[in-house]
C-alpha cells in the first residue's frame, strides 16, 4: 500500500495536550482535497497513528455529488503496565496460576484435567477450611451437576496421585465430612 502513512511518536508528550482557543484560530478551514493529494493531518493525529485511504465501498455516496474520499486512522492501543509479579495463588508448596490455568507442586508442573485444576484451585484458595463433599460438588462442578460425594472422592484420589507421595497428605480427609487443604508446616 503506497498510501499507508505512519506518524512518528514525538519526543515529548505535549502532542496530546488539549487545543487552546488561541491555537484553534490558526487551524485551516475544511476544504476538499484531490484523490492523490496528501492532506495535512499529521498535526491533528495521535502520535504513532497509522492512516491510509479508505476503500471506496466503505464511504457513503450522495446523489448528484462526486464520490467522497475518506481515510482510516489506526491508533495504537494503550498498553497496561506489566504486573510486577505474576498473579498466582497458593503458598510455597502449591502455586496456582489462574490466568494460564497451571498448577505447580514444589516447583513441578502438574498435568491436571479441568475439574482437577478447579478442585485444587478451590482447596488452595481456602487453606485449612473444611469443605463438605456437597459444597465441593456445588462449587467446583456447578449446580447442574448430577452426582454425589463419590465423584469428589475419585477426583481427590487422582489429584493426590498426581501431586506425588511426598505431598499427597496436604489434601486431608475429614472423616464423614469432606476435605481440606493443609500445607505442611515448612510451607
Amino acid at each position: 500500500m503506497s498510501n499507508l502513512r505512519t506518524l512518528p511518536a514525538p519526543a515529548s508528550t505535549t502532542a496530546t495536550a488539549p487545543v487552546l482557543p488561541a491555537q484553534a484560530a490558526h487551524r485551516h478551514r475544511l476544504r476538499a482535497v484531490a484523490p492523490d493529494e496528501v492532506p495535512p493531518v499529521a498535526d491533528l493525529l495521535h502520535p504513532g497513528a497509522t492512516w491510509m485511504p479508505a476503500p471506496q465501498h466503505a464511504l457513503p455516496t450522495l446523489p448528484g455529488q462526486p464520490p467522497m474520499i475518506g481515510y482510516l486512522v489506526l491508533v495504537p492501543a494503550e498498553q497496561p503496565p506489566a504486573p510486577e509479579q505474576p498473579l498466582t495463588e497458593g503458598d510455597g508448596l502449591v502455586r496456582i496460576d489462574p490466568e494460564e490455568r497451571t498448577a505447580h507442586v514444589a516447583g513441578r508442573l502438574l498435568d491436571l484435567t479441568y475439574l482437577e485444576f478447579e478442585l485444587l484451585a478451590h482447596l488452595v484458595a481456602h487453606p485449612h477450611r473444611v469443605h463438605t463433599r456437597d459444597q465441593l460438588v456445588t462449587t467446583v462442578w456447578g449446580y447442574g451437576h448430577v452426582g454425589d460425594g463419590r465423584t469428589v472422592d475419585v477426583h481427590v484420589a487422582r489429584l493426590r496421585r498426581k501431586m506425588g507421595a511426598e505431598y499427597r497428605s496436604s489434601i486431608v480427609t475429614v472423616r464423614r465430612v469432606g476435605y481440606k487443604y493443609a500445607p505442611p508446616a515448612g510451607f
